[in-house]
Formats: C-alpha cells, structure tokens, sequence
C-alpha cells in the first residue's frame, strides 16, 4: 500500500462525513464528490466505511426512490455524526499544524538553531 494510501485511509472518515454534513449523498455521488476534490477513491473503499458509520450511528441511510433509475440508498448525518465531524475538524488541526511545521524547510533550520 502506498503512502499516499495509508494517509487517506485515514482521514477519509471525516471527509466523508465533511461531505455528508453538505447535503445528503449516495454512494457513487460520494465517490464522485471526493473526486471533485482531488482524493481518488474506489466505491469499493467507500461502501465499508459507509457501513461503519451507519453501525456507529453517525450516519443514517434512507431508500429513495429515482425518477432517472433505480432507487437510491442516501446517506444522511446524525446528531452523533455531527459532533464525530466536529471532532474530527480539531483533532485534524490539531495534526495538520505540527506536520506542516515539520515539513517547512525554513523551519527545519530553525529548528536547528534553537538546539
């Protein structure tokens, strides 16, 4: 598994649950969505995580019927998902600040200088 990978896998909780807190989805709308933002992922990957969250209660699924095909399962936040998403937005930052740090040249040498 690359790298790339491991990290998405990851945090594709949240953002699945960041998209669901938008607007009610269904699967390959997810899917399409989380391409829209530049994260590549199979339905494959997505229906698990969907089943997960539905289990946890942050999400709810409802049966609607299409007007273009067949019916569609659409996903749907909970209040639990809610506070999950909200969670989720500080630990998130939490992680992002430090790493973006550590990944700055200028701060590496300033890193250094402080030694």
């Amino acid at each position: 598994m690359s790298i790339r990978s491991q990290l998405l896998k990851g945090i594709l909780e949240g953002c699945i649950l960041a998209i669901i807190s938008r607007q009610s989805v269904y699967g390959y709308e997810l899917s399409m969505k989380l391409q829209n933002y530049g994260l590549d992922v199979s339905e494959g990957s997505i229906y698990p995580i969907l089943l997960r969250l539905q289990k946890e209660k942050l999400i709810r699924g409802e049966v609607i019927k299409s007007q273009t095909g067949p019916d569609r399962k659409y996903y749907f936040l909970t209040e639990k998902g809610i506070n999950a998403l909200e969670e989720f937005q500080v630990h998130w930052t939490e992680i992002k600040k430090p790493v973006d740090l550590l990944l700055k040249k200028e701060d590496e040498n300033e890193c250094k200088r402080d030694d």
